[in-house]
């Protein structure tokens, strides 16, 4: 089986008017992500990536402070302005207008792709040609996810809350993924699967940002909205500690070397 990209509306647009909480509210990921695909793949730091579905960069940036040369490839024109700016001040990045079916780069060009946060849009057929098309002999693939840890009670409670305030939500929560689906779309390749903590410290505004640069968050000014708003401020009031809280993750790194 090979999964298909999620269908709720165009995901290309889907977050073109969150840009500014995304770029100041998502996480980065642990550092140990991208130490772990050097030493598994016994990559030189001078190789170049793929980094498909970039957005606005968060991902991006760990493979530059590496020294990696990084193609950022954002169908979402905001997003892939804001990495852009962002990632400014790296000579080793540049971007595409591209998607991960059509990337636009040349054949047999690339020696790792990466997609953080990214995978669960794509379209599984056509997007495993076009990397079978792009890498290398022996090139890699490395897929990873922040992940809310729902072991913690917070994280049990938001995620209630979510279901319940949110439409969209169960439809495009990436966690709906499974280690199955990986494996599928990268057999024959043989898949690896590395765990990581990390985490954020939110304030209330904060926490409401991080809530809206999510793709399933109502839109602003609905009825929707403004009961999401509510039920995640009660929320807080329930969980802070000294006017904060802590927003735990769990991220998963797949690894495969993906077959060409």
């Amino acid at each position: 089986m090979i999964i298909t990209g999620m269908d709720i509306t165009n995901s290309t647009e889907r977050f073109s008017d969150r840009v500014a909480d995304y770029v100041k509210y998502r996480p980065s990921y642990p550092p140990e992500v991208v130490d772990m695909i050097i030493t598994e793949s016994q990559f030189d730091q001078q190789i170049s990536v793929a980094d498909i579905g970039s957005g606005t960069g968060i991902f991006s940036k760990l493979l530059l402070n590496h020294h990696m040369n990084v193609i950022g490839v954002e169908p979402n024109e905001g997003m892939r302005r804001a990495a852009e700016q962002q990632l400014s001040q790296y000579e080793n990045f540049s971007s595409v207008n591209g998607q991960s079916e059509n990337t636009t780069l040349a054949d047999t060009s690339i020696d790792l792709i990466t997609a953080a946060q990214a995978f669960h849009w794509f379209k599984g057929e056509e997007t495993k040609r076009e990397f079978s098309r792009i890498l290398k002999p022996g090139g890699y693939l490395a897929l990873i996810w922040n992940q809310r840890d729902l072991t913690q009670s917070f994280q049990q409670e938001y995620d209630r809350v979510l279901r319940k305030f949110a439409p969209d939500y169960n439809s495009v929560n990436h966690m709906n993924i499974s280690p199955t689906d990986i494996e599928d779309f990268v057999y024959p390749a043989k898949m690896s699967l590395f765990n990581f903590e990390y985490q954020q410290i939110f304030d209330l505004p904060g926490l409401l940002g991080r809530m809206q640069s999510s793709s399933y968050t109502p839109e602003e000014n609905t009825r929707e909205h403004a009961a999401l708003i509510d039920a995640v401020e009660k929320l807080f009031n329930r969980f802070e500690s000294n006017g904060s809280i802590s927003f735990e993750y769990s991220t998963r790194l797949y690894l495969a070397q993906f077959p060409s």
